[in-house]
């Protein structure tokens, strides 16, 4: 492989972005956050990526220690990308850069792709921020995933620990089951409606019987 491009600046902020600063590259680690994911899979939740990108900013992230790649054994046979101990601590960085990015997203416009999942990390922020600690699935017209709120971090977790959050309904029972409408979900993405408040009015159901779901509920 040709030779990492850098900036040459003794200074911790652009080596930081030697790594990933790249178009694509925070994404990609957005999406395997969610855990193991395929190459045809993270293709089809990065709209707009170009397979050879896709390709080389792997291969990249796989060089510099951020990723690693592996066989899945029978019957999935899959090869697979999953995020290191070093890139799974990009978390809290993504989530610095969303929260700031917050005020940018306004409307959804029509060319605007969206999927379920991404609405994890700052739906995942909300939670953390009301101190909830637990298993919450959610249901959005979009679709369903899952959050883990209060996981330890990245760099403190088990190695096999789970992800922050994955697609679909949760594997194990959830603590807590909440359902949000698309305006809803769009308005605690932009920060407009703290989650808090969209609790008391009513507006995000509760399902559940545990002390998490409880306190939701609460408000």
């Amino acid at each position: 492989m040709p030779p990492r491009r850098s900036y040459d600046q003794y200074c911790s902020a652009a080596r930081a972005l030697d790594l990933v600063g790249d178009r694509w590259t925070l994404l990609i680690v957005r999406e395997l956050l969610a855990g193991p994911r395929r190459y045809t899979d993270l293709h089809a939740d990065l709209p707009g990526v170009s397979t050879d990108v896709l390709a080389s900013r792997l291969k990249d992230m796989e060089r510099d220690g951020l990723a690693t790649r592996r066989r899945l054994p029978p019957p999935g046979a899959a090869t697979v990308y999953e995020l290191t101990a070093r890139g799974s601590a990009l978390l809290p960085v993504l989530q610095a850069f969303g929260a700031w990015g917050e005020a940018e997203l306004g409307e959804r416009r029509p060319t605007d792709a969206v999927r379920a999942h991404w609405f994890a990390l700052p739906l995942l922020r909300a939670l953390e921020g009301l101190g909830v600690r637990g298993l919450v699935e959610v249901h959005l017209d979009e679709g369903d995933f899952h959050v883990r709120a209060g996981r330890e971090p990245a760099d403190s977790a088990p190695a096999d620990s789970a992800p922050v959050y994955g697609d679909g309904p949760a594997p194990t029972p959830a603590d807590a089951r909440l359902t949000l409408t698309t305006p809803v979900s769009e308005a605690v993405a932009r920060g407009t409606l703290p989650l808090l408040e969209a609790l008391r009015a009513g507006q995000v159901t509760v399902e559940g019987e545990g002390p998490v779901a409880k306190a939701l509920r609460e408000g």
